[in-house]
């Protein structure tokens, strides 16, 4: 039997109905509100991710002296430090070949300034997303090996069997987190948690927690040599940046890096980092917004539509000149990538629609559709389906596609095993991203197997159709001392998603701002008012139901916040759904 929807809601604004916390995690919740004292709506987010009363005080204040691997525990990790601390001794030439995403620069960036503090320098070497495509290639493998004794492949390489059997006159070492295949490429190290091999455990880590964990076995090789390494705690802000932009799950270890990385970069003391947050106009405390819709784009931008290099070059630069020139250029082009993001998102949805959204895929291909941005179009169709998405360019009869996927549902296994069934050309990934190239005549054939293969995972079976809610609360309740320990709860982003409440039969000002966003003032007659803002809001039905909602009252639902200004802290919904009450 169905359980009635939240709020009587079966269907909102944007079509979908609203579940609530269900009875058995209600009652945890309250059992642990009375056993802590601590507020019911924190009890609730805190039974949702599997804590227990006498987990709380650990989990609120997460260590991660207690949380952090053992490094060697990956396999290959003994021999990739060894050669790196050889190179570093021995003074020999060292390459660092990075992909082009905010993982791939932050693992670069995390690298030089490890060699830096070292007295060591090294060459950088990020590939072109259009010309070179993902990982490495046979003629840059070669060029580097012969002016390099040691090349390092971080994000990228696991797949990579032909490019690092060029590298002949060189060691290859590689750190990366894409799903491996049976075999490994000849490097003479791969460090990766998820290949084959490994038991899954740190599955989780993106590549610049892997750098990350080598940076401390070396610190700690070189420790029993009586030496002093670099200060690794510093270096965090990078790696809290690669996890949230890299949309790694926040669990584990990888919650307590993010966590102790935004106190490091509330430091602002990284110039490059600073003066993004400067052009990105970020007047408050980092949090995991800033990091994946602020920072990490602009980060990203000139590997999508500039120059590859600009973002890890931004992250590891000491000088403030060029960190302030870097960061205006990445601006720039970020709101360039946003035009282009903009014409290829309404050409894709529009071919998805015709197609149908109610399968285990969506998906959309077009000719000239720029390479750099399908990735983000792909995650603009997966949040509104609610099903993986995939999205290709085709150029020269040649597709380049990226894909996104949703909680529980592998896309890059998925895609990996397409590619080894011969449908494409090249593909693979993780969980929750992956990339694929394949012949433009292949794709209809491809995107039915993946669909397939998705379908067996159960894509499709949930998606747009429910609004998952973590309770009910009033406006007085939602008080800044109660945002900020449910916050104490947190990071919140991927695989730990921040709770979401729902107001009841509220009172609704709205107005549009900008092209097509919405600001809300809501409250319930008895006083308490919040305000409330929903971006994009005019893309779809929210925004024209409440703009013209006159003096009807609505249950609105969202993520609550801290907002501050002025010297105030207000609290603000960032509102995603509503409905006529």
């Amino acid at each position: 039997m169905i359980p009635a929807a939240f709020l009587n809601v079966d269907s909102s604004a944007t079509g979908r109905r609203w579940v609530g916390p269900d009875a058995e995690s209600l009652r945890l919740a309250e059992a642990m509100a009375q056993i802590t004292r601590l507020p019911l709506p924190l009890c609730v987010t805190l039974v949702k991710r599997g804590v227990t009363p006498e987990d709380v005080p650990s989990y609120m204040a997460p260590s991660l002296r207690d949380l952090l691997p053992d490094p060697l525990t990956l396999r290959d990790m003994d021999k990739a430090t060894k050669r790196f601390l050889a190179a570093l001794k021995s003074r020999q030439r060292i390459a660092i070949f990075a992909d082009y995403d905010v993982d791939g620069g932050a693992s670069a960036a995390l690298l030089m300034v490890w060699l830096r503090a070292m007295g060591h320098s090294a060459t950088l070497y990020i590939p072109d997303r259009i010309d070179e495509g993902y990982g490495p290639n046979v003629p840059a493998m070669e060029g580097l090996a012969r002016d390099h004794d040691l090349i390092i492949c971080v994000d990228c390489g696991t797949l990579s069997h032909e490019p690092i059997a060029a590298a002949k006159a060189a060691d290859v070492v590689v750190l990366d987190h894409h799903l491996g295949a049976e075999t490994l490429p000849p490097a003479h190290a791969v460090v990766n948690p998820n290949r084959q091999d490994e038991d899954g455990a740190l599955a989780h880590l993106c590549a610049a927690s892997v750098v990350f964990l080598m940076l401390v076995e070396a610190n700690r090789q070189l420790r029993a040599e009586g030496v002093t390494g670099p200060d690794l705690m510093a270096m965090l802000d990078l790696v809290a940046l690669a996890t949230v932009a890299d949309v790694a799950p926040l669990i584990g270890v990888n919650r307590a890096l993010v966590r102790q990385g935004l106190k490091v970069m509330a430091r602002r003391e990284r110039i490059g980092l600073r003066a993004l947050a400067d052009v990105a106009r970020m007047d408050q405390a980092p949090n995991t917004y800033a990091l994946g819709f602020l920072l990490g784009p602009r980060v990203n931008a000139g590997g999508r539509i500039g120059a590859a290099d600009l973002g890890a070059r931004l992250l590891a630069t000491e000088d403030a000149a060029e960190a302030a020139a870097l960061a205006e250029r990445l601006d720039m082009l970020n709101t360039e990538r946003r035009d282009i993001e903009a014409a290829v998102r309404a050409a894709a949805l529009a071919q998805a629609e015709e197609r149908g959204l109610e399968g285990p895929l969506v998906w959309a291909a077009g000719a000239g559709w720029h390479p750099g941005v399908v990735g983000i179009v792909a995650a603009r169709l997966k949040e509104a389906t609610g099903r993986p998405a995939v999205v290709i360019g085709v150029e020269d009869g040649i597709g380049k596609g990226s894909g996104r996927s949703v909680p529980g549902v592998d896309l890059g296994a998925a895609i990996h095993r397409v590619a080894a069934e011969g449908l494409l050309l090249r593909g693979g990934g993780h969980k929750m991203a992956a990339g694929l190239t394949v012949d433009e005549d292949q794709i209809p054939a491809a995107m039915a197997r993946l669909a397939e293969l998705l379908e067996r995972q159960g894509a499709g079976a949930g998606g747009p159709a429910d609004l998952r809610l973590d309770g009910l609360l009033m406006p007085s309740a939602a008080t800044p001392a109660l945002i900020e320990q449910i916050e104490a709860a947190g990071p919140f982003g991927a695989g730990s998603s921040a709770p979401r409440f729902a107001f009841a039969n509220q009172q609704v000002t709205a107005r549009r701002v900008g092209e097509n966003h919405l600001r809300i003032s809501f409250g319930d007659g008895m006083g308490q008012k919040i305000e409330g803002i929903a971006f994009g809001a005019f893309d779809g039905p929210l925004g024209p139901l409440l703009e013209s909602g006159g003096h009807a009252r609505f249950h609105l639902a969202g993520r609550l916040e801290l907002n501050s200004f002025g010297g105030r802290t207000k609290v603000q919904l960032r509102l995603e759904d509503a409905a006529r009450a």
